[in-house]
Formats: C-alpha cells, structure tokens, sequence
C-alpha cells in the first residue's frame, strides 16, 4: 500500500488485515520501490499524489519488471480523468476517497481472482510449448526435420492460413496439429479438436457452427458452437475427407468468408479462427471420383503438410521406441533403461503398417511384460520377425535374368541399407555389420550416389 497520509494507511491496513492479508507499507515512491525490489505483492494499492512523485510514474515502472501485477489506483474524489488515463497505462481498477471498505474488499478479491487466472494462463502457455510444441516432436530423419522446418515457417507467418495435414493414419497428424497451434500466436487461445467422422451431418453442422433455440426437435435453447468457442484459436478438423458435400459446401462458406449463420439462425457471425485440417483419405482422388468437392480441397491445400509413413523415417523408429519407454517409465514408475541391440532389430525390420501408433501400442504392451532392466525382442508381438529378418519369399529377391549372386546380392543388401539408413554412411554400415569405410568403398564398387543405384 502506497499511500503518505499515515491515519488512512494504519486505517487501511488494520481493515485488510482482519481479512487475512499481509500489509506492507510505503509513504512514498521511493520506499515503494525498495519495498518492489525485495518484495513480490499479489497487488498493489497505489495513491495517485505522492510526495516525491505521482502514482501514474510509479504504476508504469511497475508494470515494466512485471506487467501481469494487479495495481488498484486510490484517487480523491471526483478525479475521474486521472483513474481512466491510469486505466489505460495498466491499472486494473480504482477506488475514490473517502473508501467505502466493502468496495475495496470486493476490487481485490476481483483483482486476485483475476491475476491468478493470467498467471496460470501463461504458465499452461508455456507448458504447452515445453510439452506440445515442434522440440517435443521426435524427427531424427531428414524427411520428419524438413516437415519441422516448413512448420516452424508456417507458424511464422500468418496466423490465420489454412492447413492441411495428410498422411496415413498413425502418422501423428494430431501431435503436428497441437505442435502448430502451441507454436502460434493463437497459443493462449482454444485448441478444439472435432473429429468429422464421429458425427452425423445435421450433429457436426450443429456442433461446428451452433443453433438458435427450436432450430431441431432437441433444439431447446440457443447454443454457441465451437467456432464462436475457439475464437481467436484453432479448429482442428480431424478425418475432414469423412464429409457429406452439404457440409462441404457449408465448410468451403466459412473458410472464404470467416462468417457463418447458426442452425436456424438468419445473423453472420464472424470470427478469427485458423482451420487445421486433416485425413489418411488421397483428396486427390476423391476429387476425380466426386466424394470431395474440388473447391474446398483447393481451399484447405493452401499450406498442405505430408506426414510420413514411419517406414518412410526408419531412422525414427528407435528414438520414437526410447521416447515411449522414457514416458512410459514416468507414467508406470518404472526403470526400463533401453532396448536390447536384438530389441532394436526386431523394431527396425517390422513393417509398420500402423505407423507411430503401432510401435507405441507396441512399446506399451511391452513394457507390462518387461520385468529386466533392458526391453527384449521377445517381449514384444511382431509377426513376420525371425531372428532379426523380415519373412520375404527368397524368389521376390531373384530377377528373371537371373543374377551374379555374390555381387548382386551384396549390391541389394547395400542399396536396402542405404535406403533404411536415409543416405547415412555409419548407420547403413552398422546395419550391415560394417563400418563406415567399408559401406563407402561399396558404395563406390557398386556406382551408388547418396545411397540411390
């Protein structure tokens, strides 16, 4: 409390003491300041007329090392301009003299209430990026660092730009969506997730968009949909390529024109939302068949991401695998240190046909069954693995020429290393069971160039 009159500060104080609140007490700026620099206040309780300065300087200093820290101007009566020009520089409210005591009490509390919830906001923001954003995303393989990339891109530029995400199902579509949203702006904003496949169309019109009251049968009273909701964040729609050309249509709307009507409403409402879309569906060619709508495709391949296939990032799979069991440890209090170099094998030469949700089903299922220090090949379900290699048919491996068998052999073996490896010497090598000379010199023998014949 910053206040030179000592009657009304030993007034004050004895007042919000009852309260519960611990007082601290300043006569003016500069014992204010030093009681600032060694003192964190919930609030502050500022007089605008102090002897060795005005409160309006104090409040600026104040705001500048700490702009969330709620100050309650205490003006004398009738001094309206000065509380709105100390509104406007930051102040959170103000209270005339002569006090009125139950006023002030409810200003506080209002004022409290209200800075908690900033605090928590921000703290949630940046706990969300920690835990959300583009660092938490496992990408060792250059096709997943060139997806980062153009997404960090992406989140530089307009806050507002369609996306959308393609890739089979499992690929994490959903943690990229999250990922761009926690990098954004729009970060203290909604993140609403609708998943368009779960819903019939009359219900996902209505959950998207809203109703007026007796819009349907069950249209009781007036609903705000997820649009109005998310304002100023993200809508991810999720398995868009699910959709009904009616809702398609209703769809493509919005994204031109950023307003849309209720359900049985006749008023545009507009609002500032970034549309992230995404399907495991080739829009492509539902386009060419009729099934989506050529114009909304258009329209949400404005900044279009490709998520990979995990057997397209195979450099990813044992960093993804450490990256479940690392969790997984926090999440079931155990100490799984690792996968064993068979584990590893095992992980590396399954094909994945589910992707990063398969192998972390897989992680998990594991490690209820994991009782040693280091995770075990056979502690996980992979058909098709025997003894570190995948079951192929051998005549899949002979040309109808025929072949040189030790030279085309070794040849196949370096080009399947080189490709798993993406290109990288050591690893290719380690596979194979060489070093990173040896892999170079049949690189060189064989007339590959960065690991492509």
């Amino acid at each position: 409390m910053v206040e030179d009159e000592e009657l009304l500060r030993w007034s004050l104080k004895e007042q919000l003491s009852k309260k519960g609140y611990v007082v601290l007490e300043a006569e003016n700026g500069a014992q204010a300041t030093k009681q600032f620099s060694t003192e964190s206040p919930d609030l502050i309780l500022l007089d605008i007329k102090l002897p060795d300065t005005d409160g309006l300087t104090l409040l600026r200093s104040f705001h500048s090392q700490d702009d969330a820290l709620p100050i309650i101007i205490m003006t004398a009566h009738g001094s309206v301009e000065v509380a709105v020009e100390a509104m406007k520089d930051g102040a959170e409210n103000y209270i005339d003299k002569p006090f009125n005591f139950e006023e002030i009490y409810i200003k506080i509390e209002r004022a409290l209430e209200a800075s908690k919830l900033h605090r928590e906001v921000k703290y949630l923001r940046q706990q969300n990026v920690a835990t959300q954003g583009f660092d938490h995303i496992v990408a060792e393989s250059k096709k997943m660092q060139m997806i980062l990339e153009l997404a960090r891109k992406i989140c530089k530029s307009s806050t507002s730009t369609t996306i959308l995400l393609l890739g089979e199902s499992g690929t994490g579509k959903d943690v990229m969506a999250r990922a761009l949203h926690a990098n954004s702006d729009r970060s203290h904003r909604a993140f609403v997730i609708i998943t368009c496949s779960a819903l019939a169309d009359t219900l996902l019109e209505s959950e998207l968009f809203g109703h007026e009251k007796g819009a349907f049968t069950d249209a009781q009273s007036q609903k705000k949909g997820l649009l109005e909701l998310a304002d100023g964040g993200t809508v991810f729609l999720d398995e868009i390529g699910e959709t009904t050309p009616t809702f398609q249509v209703k769809l493509l709307r919005f994204l031109e024109e950023k307003t849309f009507k209720r359900v049985g409403g006749t008023h545009d409402i507009a609002v500032d939302v970034r549309v992230i879309a995404a399907t495991n569906r080739d829009l492509e060619a539902e386009v060419e068949t009729g099934q989506f709508r050529e114009d909304l495709y258009y329209r949400l391949k404005i900044m279009p991401l490709v998520i990979p296939a995990l057997r397209e990032r195979k450099t990813d799979i044992i960093p993804l695998a450490l990256h479940f069991i690392d969790k997984l440890n926090r999440e079931f209090k155990r100490n799984v240190q690792g996968l064993s170099p068979a584990a590893k094998e095992a992980l590396n030469y399954h094909p994945w046909r589910g992707n990063v949700r398969e192998l972390k089903n897989t992680i998990e299922r594991a490690m209820i069954f994991c009782e040693e220090a280091t995770m075990q090949a056979e502690h996980f379900d992979l058909k098709g693995f025997s003894r570190g290699r995948s079951k192929v048919p051998l005549k899949n491996l002979i040309p109808a020429e025929g072949l040189n068998y030790e030279e085309d052999v070794e040849r196949a073996y370096v080009v399947a290393a080189l490709e798993m490896a993406e290109g990288k010497h050591g690893q290719a090598g380690a596979l194979l069971g060489w070093n990173r000379d040896q892999i170079r010199y049949r690189i060189k023998k064989f007339g590959l160039k960065d690991g492509a014949p």
